[in-house]
């Protein structure tokens, strides 16, 4: 059994009544499937970050729940909507141990405080730092940082498997808290032996993204893909200065990225996280790799309800950059306002994406050297639904790639995507503006407006008389084939 949250969003015009059927109605499937209800959650009426199916707003239903991992795809068959898994591997992450104070403790500057391999909790003179492979390699002088750099230790001894420190920014530490040493020249191995079992359990699980932490080199991202054999798509977290010197072949490899700004900013000079941030984003969307931003979005919130409008402008600089998914850690893990952070962070999201000058930012500028076929075919749908009324934008797709390649340009329109494959729609969540849709049944050439019509009507993203693109490839059903662009108009004869 492992733990779980899982969000419905009913429509906004859901009565009361609706809402309690909804909700009896999941907790039956989770319980018939052997599961646990640990929460149930009304989150009330809530902006929408864009249009589904027509509704601004939409009432929230969060369960927190135990189950085995194959329950969810029950859920999302029940649900009838695809929904994507990620997995994030802890990877070669270095953590203290615990303290006898579950609150951990404060460390005052200037005091002396030691790391050690002793299996007893941590006080306030030391704690166990479980790694000793390391001990050999750390050196006098060198700075330790704990909890994303909150705290700052420079070593100034190291002998009998201790390292005495002497505390330069002080804070408070409490149980397993990270360790970066940024000043270490010792490379450990990208998949630790946890991570291996946390592989095993995400592929029986059939996860849709495995996010694999501090890759360091394109190799790191192949070695994977070689474990995993196509079961699920690959998300780099790029932490490490090394990964930036490989960053072009990272990108060309992954199938998306996180840039993990709580350790990125302890390895690498803080001043450049923001350039490399908007480096990323860019080179990502001209790939059309997603890309999310984490860590550090609205801090302040862990213990505030509000955050501060330095953090405002941080969650809407990354929108404007080209962010697909900006992401809450610790702000909804463990801090005390989770709802409230969800509805600010959306907030944010939703103001900036209806900036009437958001489009003229997110425009990409190409050289013709690196356009294709299906880049001027995505450019044109883009086009011409900037410049008419058009509902939707259909992509017929069965490896992603059309799609990922016309959500990079930020149409003005919703994205429909038509895929026969559940892993290509499931994955398709992450992905800026992407309602997708599983359709396995073989589409003839001839057939293609009136079912996209129909599906588009189907899943209220339009109804008659409404306009429609759509791109797809001819031969139809071939990978990396779109060549055609069509505009219709949904008849009667169509809805």
């Amino acid at each position: 059994m492992s733990n779980y949250e899982h969000t419905i969003i009913a429509r906004q015009d859901t009565s009361i009544s609706q809402i309690k059927q909804i909700k009896e109605k999941y907790s039956d499937l989770i319980l018939k499937n052997k599961g646990n209800i640990v929460q149930t959650q009304e989150w009330g009426l809530m902006n929408l970050s864009y249009l589904i199916k027509k509704n601004k707003k939409g009432n929230y239903i969060h369960f927190k729940i135990e189950c085995d991992g194959s329950l969810i795809r029950k859920l999302e068959k029940n649900s009838g909507r695809p929904i994507s898994i990620l997995t994030d591997l802890q990877g070669p992450k270095l953590r203290v141990g615990s303290f006898q104070n579950s609150e951990g403790v404060i460390l005052k500057t200037n005091s002396n405080f030691v790391l050690d391999l002793s299996k007893e909790k941590g006080s306030e003179e030391r704690v166990s730092f479980p790694h000793p492979e390391l001990y050999e390699h750390l050196k006098i002088g060198q700075n330790s940082y704990i909890n994303d750099g909150h705290l700052k230790l420079k070593i100034t001894e190291n002998k009998n498997n201790k390292i005495n420190t002497k505390v330069i920014s002080p804070g408070k530490i409490t149980n397993n808290k990270g360790v970066n040493l940024p000043d270490l020249k010792f490379t450990l191995p990208a998949i630790t032996e946890k991570d291996e079992s946390d592989i095993e359990f995400a592929l029986k699980n059939n996860v849709d993204w495995i996010a694999l932490s501090f890759v360091q080199h394109a190799n790191d991202i192949l070695n994977l893909k070689k474990r995993i054999d196509g079961k699920a798509s690959v998300i780099a977290k790029l932490e490490k200065p090394s990964a930036l010197k490989d960053l072009d072949n990272i990108i060309k490899v992954a199938d998306g990225i996180m840039i993990a700004r709580g350790d990125l900013g302890i390895e690498v000079p803080l001043e450049t996280v923001p350039v490399l941030q908007k480096k990323i984003i860019r080179n990502c969307r001209r790939s059309a790799k997603p890309s999310i931003v984490a860590t550090q979005m609205l801090e302040s919130m862990i213990t505030s309800p509000i955050p501060t409008r330095a953090e405002s402008s941080d969650v809407a600089t990354a929108v404007y950059d080209g962010a697909d998914a900006v992401m809450l850690s610790a702000e909804t893990a463990i801090g005390r306002f989770p709802l409230r952070t969800v509805e600010t962070m959306n907030r944010i999201i939703s103001e900036v994406e209806n900036d009437a000058h958001y489009s003229n930012i997110i425009d990409l500028n190409y050289k013709k050297e690196d356009i294709n076929s299906s880049d001027a075919i995505v450019i044109a749908a883009k086009g011409i639904s900037s410049m008419a009324s058009i509902k939707a934008i259909v992509t017929y797709t069965t490896s992603g790639s059309t799609t990922y390649r016309l959500a990079k340009q930020r149409p003005p329109s919703p994205i429909l995507s038509i895929t026969p494959s559940k892993s290509v729609a499931r994955q398709s969540c992450l992905v800026w503006g992407v309602h997708s849709v599983i359709n396995e049944e073989k589409i003839p050439e001839t057939k293609i407006a009136e079912e996209s019509a129909k599906i588009a009507i189907r899943e209220k993203i339009a109804e008659v008389d409404d306009q429609l693109i759509i791109t797809a490839g001819i031969p139809f059903g071939t990978v990396g084939s779109t060549n055609s662009i069509r505009l219709i108009k949904i008849n009667k004869e169509y809805g």
